[in-house]
């Protein structure tokens, strides 16, 4: 049941950096397409009636993690504790920024809230970078499982490293320029006219942007966690997680120079997935890697609750997750389809 649980943590967080990925990504792109209040309204439009749903993925997947390794939820909330009020924060603002923008009509209030939109989602997207390089490069786990990590030491991983170092930076450089071209690609799909002209320009460039980055990152990856071969090694299967991943990426440069919209979309989508899924994948037994004593990591096994436990959540765990997802189809399909101009409101499709 444990491997069961890993996977559901790892799908379920893949799966709402895909969805929720792209609301960051039209967040970053958003005062580079749109000049206008009228085109600023649409991109708006575009996810308005979906980005809260999308927010439903990662706070299912804090509850099976606290259901499924209570140990490693209370370890990695006390010690990522300044970065989760951040994140807390930010998303806050994202929502306020996108439901009380319309709320007044007067230029200044709106670009406050402009700002605060752009703001927030680049640092949602460069905090969910360097979160997932301190899981990968390991944290200072003590004996009884906690740890406390600085916000930075020397800047370079090691025996006690901060939150942020050279490797950390150079996961949220490539996050906010995934996530960059993830929202873009989106855009494509949700607007016309000009408006989409400047979104396919914006995903082709951080598209071929995302290129030396990814490569730099699993050159890095090699040098930062050696261990993450073990399993790959072990079972080669695995491979083709990251492989498929480095073939989306390539079927994204093609599609977006084809300007096959919907095509690059799901190729960003796919990138997404196959990179997280290549990372659990390599990190697998560990939940949490302890950089002090292997000893001490919180793994699938010493994190996890009673098999009873387990067990019986299974089926709760089934039902909620159908509903979710039945529920995402159903919203996706309801407003499928490029927005329209002419409204000020989210029902602009």
């Amino acid at each position: 049941m444990e491997i069961f649980w890993y996977s559901a943590v790892t799908l379920m967080l893949a799966i709402y950096v895909v969805l929720d990925g792209y609301d960051f990504g039209v967040g970053m792109v958003y005062p580079f397409v749109a000049r206008t209040d009228e085109e600023r309204r649409l991109v708006l439009a575009a996810i308005g009636p979906v980005w809260s749903g999308n927010e439903v993925w990662l706070i299912a997947a804090g509850a099976v993690l606290f259901l499924a390794f209570p140990r490693a939820y209370a370890a990695g909330f006390s010690g990522f504790y300044l970065a989760l009020i951040i994140v807390l924060w930010l998303l806050m603002g994202r929502g306020l920024a996108i439901e009380l923008r319309a709320h007044l009509d007067h230029a200044l209030w709106r670009q406050f809230w402009d700002v605060v939109f752009v703001a927030a989602s680049a640092l949602l997207a460069v905090v969910f970078g360097a979160a997932l390089g301190n899981l990968v490069r390991g944290v200072p786990l003590n004996a009884e499982g906690y740890f406390f990590v600085a916000l930075w030491t020397d800047f370079l991983p090691g025996h006690d490293p901060g939150i942020i170092d050279w490797f950390t930076v150079l996961l949220a450089m490539t996050s906010a320029v995934l996530l960059t071209v993830h929202g873009a690609n989106y855009l494509t799909m949700k607007t016309t006219g000009e408006l989409r002209a400047r979104a396919r320009r914006v995903a082709r460039l951080c598209g071929y942007a995302a290129v030396p980055l990814i490569a730099v990152v699993l050159a890095a990856l090699s040098l930062v966690q050696p261990s993450f071969r073990i399993n790959y090694d072990a079972h080669p299967i695995g491979y083709g997680l990251p492989l498929i991943g480095l073939a989306a990426l390539a079927a994204l440069l093609v599609f977006r120079t084809g300007e096959r919209d919907a095509a690059a979309f799901c190729s960003s989508s796919i990138l997404l997935l196959g990179l997280l899924t290549g990372t659990a994948w390599g990190s697998y037994p560990n939940i949490l890697i302890a950089t002090t004593d292997p000893a001490n990591s919180l793994t699938v096994t010493n994190a996890s609750a009673g098999s009873y436990g387990l067990r019986a959540a299974f089926w709760w765990f089934t039902i909620g997750l159908g509903i979710v997802i039945v529920y995402q189809i159903c919203i996706h399909r309801l407003f499928w389809g490029p927005v329209k101009s002419g409204s000020s409101d989210f029902s602009a499709h």
